[in-house]
């Protein structure tokens, strides 16, 4: 299958323009303009371009639209590139393509943490400011990472999400996404440890991976409920996964005995949670995230930061917010969705 590949600009021609950058939403283009690479020339074009693990996936269509917006705001170019699968290496030609065509800055969330580091370690060579969001490199290999939230309050708010869901104890499985993701590796592996430190009587019976795929996400729900009859509670730390478990649920036997929690978007589970598939689940602001990862890029790219520790900026609309230890930028806390409060969003 050929790669897909989705371009958008933001500034001021698109604010001139604004029917042409919305026929424009889903074509290709070229590259995301010249410069802003050298990092320290703050009347330099800004030109950004976004690599979300892939494309297709409405929680990246979500965070594209907040760097968009951002973009907008300080008047930069905007180009969001992908591919169709979420592969370990699948990214490396975009990154390649990037730092061919002279963009100020790349934005990525990483399918795995090593596996683009050689072409991310080029990119910088050639001047470009690279920020990861979402789902980290090696820090070793950008310059920032716009982290959602703490890996242990994500983890968290999971546990204690299906341990209120099925009483305490019970077996339970996890949906994830692929068996590289830096992000979701981080979580289970705390989630492991918060289940054994203070649920005892909750066991993880598999951890099986839906590689961001809906149908491949739908079929391992119906393998794990098949393998495992007496199984009360289902995991699924990615918007993916959670959604096509929900879908599988809803119409099964098991709608109502088998709970689902995980990360997922309002727009995507609110028919699950107004049917009573799921009760509640968790997530941030996926808009809020693309925004600040494109106001942090833009920083770096106009010198008002050097990634460094204690470095501070201002990302709009968000306000202030300081480089913390390993380049690390915290988006803030993750926020539990319920029947009471769904239809108070709209992502």
């Amino acid at each position: 299958m050929f790669a897909m590949k989705r371009t958008r600009r933001a500034g001021i021609a698109a604010a001139l323009a604004l029917g042409v950058t919305l026929a424009a939403a889903g074509c290709s283009g070229g590259g995301g303009g010249t410069g802003g690479g050298d990092g320290g020339d703050e009347d330099a074009e800004i030109s950004i371009t976004m690599l979300p693990k892939n494309l297709g996936n409405p929680y990246f269509d979500t965070s594209t639209g907040g760097a968009e917006e951002a973009s907008g705001e300080f008047g930069g170019t905007f180009e969001e590139v992908g591919p169709s699968e979420a592969s370990p290496t699948s990214q490396v030609s975009y990154i390649q393509t990037a730092a061919q065509q002279g963009v100020g800055g790349l934005i990525v969330s990483a399918n795995d943490p090593e596996a683009i580091c050689d072409a991310l370690d080029e990119a910088r060579s050639a001047g470009v400011k690279v920020v990861t969001f979402d789902s980290d490199t090696n820090p070793d290999c950008r310059d920032l990472f716009i982290n959602q939230a703490t890996s242990d309050g994500i983890a968290q708010v999971q546990v204690d999400l299906i341990a209120e869901q099925i009483g305490g104890s019970g077996q339970i499985a996890i949906l994830s996404a692929s068996a590289n993701a830096t992000n979701q590796n981080a979580w289970i592996e705390l989630m492991e440890e918060e289940l054994a430190a203070s649920h005892p009587d909750i066991e993880l019976v598999q951890v099986v991976y839906g590689d961001d795929d809906d149908q491949t996400s739908f079929d391992r729900t119906a393998a794990l409920l098949q393998t495992y009859p007496e199984l009360k509670g289902i995991v699924s730390p990615t918007t993916v996964g959670i959604a096509a478990a929900a879908r599988y649920l809803s119409t099964s036997e098991f709608k109502g005995k088998v709970a689902l929690t995980g990360l997922g978007t309002p727009n995507q589970m609110r028919e699950y949670v107004e049917d009573g598939t799921v009760t509640a689940f968790a997530l941030w602001n996926p808009a809020d995230l693309g925004y600040l990862a494109a106001f942090a890029t833009q920083a770096l790219i106009s010198g008002e930061i050097a990634g460094e520790e204690g470095d501070t900026f201002e990302a709009g609309k968000l306000g202030s917010f300081e480089v913390g230890p390993d380049g690390g930028v915290l988006l803030g806390d993750p926020f539990v969705f319920d029947a009471e409060n769904i239809g108070d969003f709209d992502f």
